[in-house]
């Protein structure tokens, strides 16, 4: 292939992507908050939002809670880590979700709440590259190169490196990313930033500034770029690439092991912050030590934000009976959709914690001389 046809070929991806990314934005509008039912005065629907990396299970959640309780209307809505945490500081919805834990100086604009991990999952690198024989390998370092733009094609010597004897297609690399606040995408600067020094000056958090790359709305925008993308590369959950029938790379971890997604690497990087998770929920569980031998490192948990204080008791008292049921019997269905079941010490700390949620308004707890609760 010659430079110019090199040239207009990678053109045309390029324009393909990005006309796909603007109607998968356009079409995620379903899952925006201000299509759903408000849960305004004198309405009983319990309403939450933010998260896409827990919306599958959270989906399952809701239809097995709602059909043993009668009545009960929940209506979570996919709208990224980042606009969960904004509804609830603007108090419209009645509980957040996101894969990011909210730090003391972040808390300190919200409303008094607790922070309960009820979910964990790996964030998964999948790719579009039908002409590889062999499951794609991905070291950290490379990782963290090709988001940087610094490795623009598939042939490059690193990833050559970790895939010998392979052959690679000559692709272009056409990175995809989450345009919105998304706790995946913290997940995943998290841990790039701890395997590559270079990212490290880049940043991370729900939002950062991308070197390079194609934005999408949500774990299904990004998932979409890369399904319609030749040569496309992009972080999701792992159950939107099983959806996709997407192939998924293995990382290779601390212990030097190359690791593939699942539930059970999970599993192995929550074990290995253990002690550190019994001081402090919001722990980073991303590249654990090389003791963790079968641990995937890009690894995260996801947190339910709850104000403590609640301005209606009776959807107070659902929340609780809700996030209640997915600490226990719950986990048994999220581990049916690839994400890992909470050991049985961190699902008894979610409930301690579950314990500081008030089930009477506000006004009331103060009368009964109940305020003042620290976050």
């Amino acid at each position: 292939m010659t430079s110019a046809h090199y040239s207009i070929s990678r053109l045309f991806t390029f324009l393909t992507s990005l006309m796909l990314v603007t109607l998968v934005a356009c079409n995620s509008g379903s899952n925006s908050l201000s299509n759903a039912p408000q849960g305004g005065k004198g309405s009983q629907a319990v309403i939450g939002a933010g998260s896409t990396f827990i919306y599958p299970v959270m989906t399952r959640w809701i239809a097995t809670f709602r059909s043993s309780h009668p009545g009960v209307e929940i209506n979570y809505q996919s709208i990224g880590s980042g606009g969960g945490i904004q509804q609830l500081k603007n108090g419209l919805i009645d509980f957040g979700a996101s894969d990011a834990a909210l730090d003391n100086e972040q808390l300190k604009g919200m409303p008094s709440l607790v922070q309960i991990p009820e979910s964990a999952g790996p964030v998964c690198v999948t790719y579009n590259l039908p002409e590889l024989k062999e499951p794609l390998k991905l070291s950290g370092p490379t990782l963290g190169d090709i988001y940087r733009g610094k490795i623009k094609t598939w042939q490059d010597a690193a990833i050559k490196k970790d895939n010998p004897n392979v052959n690679l297609p000559n692709h272009p690399i056409v990175v995809a990313h989450r345009s919105d606040g998304s706790g995946t995408t913290n997940i995943f600067t998290t841990y790039l930033a701890r395997v590559s020094p270079e990212w490290a000056k880049v940043g991370t958090g729900i939002s950062v500034r991308w070197p390079t790359g194609v934005g999408g709305k949500g774990s299904e925008g990004v998932t979409g770029v890369v399904k319609q993308t030749p040569g496309g590369i992009g972080y999701v959950e792992l159950t939107y690439a099983k959806e996709n029938n997407l192939p998924v790379a293995s990382v290779r971890n601390q212990a030097g092991s190359w690791v593939e997604p699942s539930a059970a690497g999970t599993t192995a990087a929550i074990n290995a912050f253990a002690d550190q998770l019994a001081q402090d929920v919001r722990t980073p569980i991303v590249d654990p030590p090389a003791s963790a031998k079968n641990a995937y490192p890009i690894s995260g948990l996801t947190y339910l934000l709850i104000p403590k204080q609640p301005k209606d008791a009776s959807k107070a008292q659902t929340v609780k009976e809700f996030v209640e049921y997915i600490v226990t019997q719950g986990q048994d269905q999220a581990e049916s959709l690839f994400y890992a079941k909470l050991p049985a010490s961190l699902q008894q700390r979610d409930q301690s914690l579950l314990s500081q949620v008030a089930t009477q308004p506000a006004a009331q707890a103060e009368l009964n001389g109940q305020t003042g609760i620290g976050r």
